[in-house]
């Protein structure tokens, strides 16, 4: 059971929840995923915990979330934040990633897409519900703030590449999607920032479907 872990330590993510129940059911979600470890931690101690690579912040209402997100990336700027809740609001949610959150799950999320979302995140990229990207494209839209048109020329490998990156798939799950290794996929996705002119993937995600790149799911 544990022979490929001897050899390869496990993702650390820190659950920063007081209630114990949740806590039994984070720690379920995860059971069938060997290479990550669950471990509980304080929201002061996470400082302190360089193995910890991402950190699970609950949204309560009465709680300052943003407050609290910039306080773990103050101490641990390397960290991951991925935030769950109930059926937060666009705002919330957009605010949250302003705020150095690098994800958000509804806590209605199935498991898969739970997993799903952790794993992109661990990739590098942003994991946002479809509406708050929608959200954000319409202001970028409506603002007039739009990346740079032009006429761009993809191959078709990058336009593959380009769906799935917009479908939210990591750069190891393109790889294996498409058959190419990871480093290649990095290398499309570096290449396709370079054409469009954008800084990271989610800016890269936005002119996609902004520009009609994508196929609409």
């Amino acid at each position: 059971m544990k022979t490929s872990s001897q050899n390869q330590a496990p993702t650390r993510i820190a659950i920063i929840e007081s209630d114990p129940l949740r806590l039994v059911g984070f720690r379920a979600l995860f059971d069938g995923e060997p290479d990550i470890e669950l471990v509980s931690s304080e929201l002061n101690e996470i400082g302190g915990r360089p193995e910890i690579q991402v950190a699970l912040l609950a949204s309560r209402n009465g709680e300052n979330l943003f407050d609290m997100i910039a306080g773990l990336k103050a101490a641990r700027p390397d960290l991951r934040v991925v935030v769950t809740g109930s059926v937060a609001d666009e705002e919330t949610i957009l605010k949250a990633l302003g705020a150095g959150a690098k994800g958000y799950v509804d806590e209605i999320a199935s498991p898969a897409e739970f997993i799903m979302a952790i794993r992109v995140v661990l990739q590098g990229s942003i994991w946002a519900p479809r509406r708050v990207l929608s959200m954000f494209v319409d202001r970028v839209t409506a603002s007039g703030r739009m990346f740079p048109a032009g006429r761009l020329s993809f191959t078709d490998r990058e336009h593959e590449v380009l769906e799935l990156l917009v479908a939210g798939r990591s750069n190891k799950e393109i790889g294996c999607a498409l058959g190419i290794e990871e480093r290649t996929v990095k290398a499309h996705v570096a290449k396709l920032m370079r054409k469009v002119g954008v800084q990271n993937r989610i800016a890269l995600s936005v002119h996609a479907i902004t520009h009609s790149l994508v196929t609409e799911p």
